[in-house]
């Protein structure tokens, strides 16, 4: 049985006025007008030395260190929030910068109550530094990065946050890739304001466009990204193999079981499958080869194919993470029924009836293989699983 989404979490991510187009609009540009950006340039009015020591040398107290509205400034570099709604947005980042809550290239998330729209929205802000340009560091070694602070707002503060890591990224890329940041007009009109305006849909649809895309095939997707198998995607645009390509790590395990796990979980699947899984996209829908599912993903399948019809992509969101949390529960109850069965023929029977109830025991079987390796007794119970699972296989 699928796991409720927490109390409160559903009607919250559904208070979002995105909307979302059936199955056979995966490719169509989105429209999100209740979407929102903000990207000020950032000035310290601070000489480098000040508030860094005492003056007989001890180290600065804490208040000293913290910034006030007289430290620096926001100058507004592009935004598309009306007047009146980007000066209450930039009241808020400037309090957030004076109780020094900004850490550089680390996003935040809050719920702001902006004039437009007339009601709190969701906002993401991350304030950073643009990397030396090895030139400007020959030329100019004294003087500090171009330093500037990034606003999204959309959706809920509860579903910005199960994006956070992503929009992280979005900066980190922005950063890196799209400003050589002396800012001419023409680079912020022909690189950073495209870049900016189109944050919802690079960093917060491709899951949702997925699910319309793949539709009942989801589960293969959702067995791979499980199992780690590796995928191939083929003849497919840039931007339905970069939103397959972030389906597969957003659905993945990374970060949720041992490292060392995971890496000899991948050797393993490539040795023993000695295949990809081939995703096909020169159709209309994908063609599937070398794939495999069971019925944990099955039934989580459903459970995205009937969301597709509300168009929420923090809904999508929220469900996947409900996914590895049930996967992850499954792996820790599997591992506590096996140390049982080291001792307890009864608890070794309960472990069989687990794995083959459960609907992903194919899975978590290699998982546990892989963690117990080096544990004599927990790997002879894994054998004789094994041997279990196979029997029942056949028969």
């Amino acid at each position: 049985m699928l796991p409720a989404m927490p109390d409160g979490d559903e009607r919250e991510l559904e208070s979002s006025e995105e909307g979302g187009g059936g199955a056979g609009e995966e490719r169509r540009p989105e429209r999100h007008d209740n979407t929102y950006h903000s990207f000020y340039g950032y000035r310290s009015c601070r000489s480098p030395q000040q508030g860094a020591d005492s003056g007989d040398g001890s180290p600065g107290s804490t208040a000293a260190e913290t910034p006030t509205s007289e430290d620096f400034s926001l100058s507004l570099l592009d935004t598309n929030l009306p007047a009146e709604a980007e000066t209450e947005l930039r009241s808020f980042i400037a309090k957030r910068l004076t109780k020094g809550a900004l850490f550089e290239g680390m996003g935040n998330v809050a719920s702001v109550g902006l004039s437009i729209p007339e009601y709190k929205i969701g906002c993401y802000y991350c304030h950073f530094q643009q990397e030396n340009l090895p030139e400007m560091a020959t030329l100019e070694p004294d003087i500090n990065a171009p330093e500037y602070v990034v606003c999204f707002l959309g959706g809920s503060e509860k579903g910005l946050e199960l994006f956070r890591l992503e929009l992280d990224k979005y900066i980190q890329n922005l950063k890196i890739n799209q400003i050589n940041l002396d800012l001419e007009q023409k680079t912020l009109e022909t690189s950073v304001k495209p870049y900016l305006s189109s944050w919802f849909e690079n960093a917060i649809c491709p899951i949702q466009r997925v699910v319309h895309l793949f539709q009942e095939k989801l589960a293969s997707l959702l067995h791979a990204a499980l199992s780690y198998t590796p995928v191939e995607v083929r003849n497919a645009d840039e931007r339905t193999e970069k939103d397959i390509s972030r389906f597969l790590a957003a659905a993945s395990l990374q970060g949720l079981v041992q490292e060392g796990t995971m890496t000899s979980l991948c050797i393993a699947m490539t040795e023993e499958q000695h295949k990809s899984m081939i995703v096909d996209c020169s159709g209309p829908q994908p063609q599937l080869h070398n794939a495999g599912s069971n019925k944990f993903c099955e039934d989580w399948m459903h459970a995205f194919v009937n969301g597709a019809e509300g168009g929420n992509p923090f809904l999508f969101r929220q469900i996947l993470e409900n996914f590895k949390l049930k996967a992850i529960q499954d792996i820790n109850n599997l591992k506590r029924f096996i140390r049982q069965a080291e001792m307890n023929h009864y608890a070794l029977f309960k472990c069989y009836m687990f794995l083959k109830n459960c609907g992903s025991g194919d899975i978590l079987l290699k998982i546990v293989k892989v963690e117990h390796a080096e544990m004599p007794e927990a790997r002879n119970v894994v054998t004789v699983l094994e041997e279990f699972m196979r029997e029942t296989a056949v028969a």
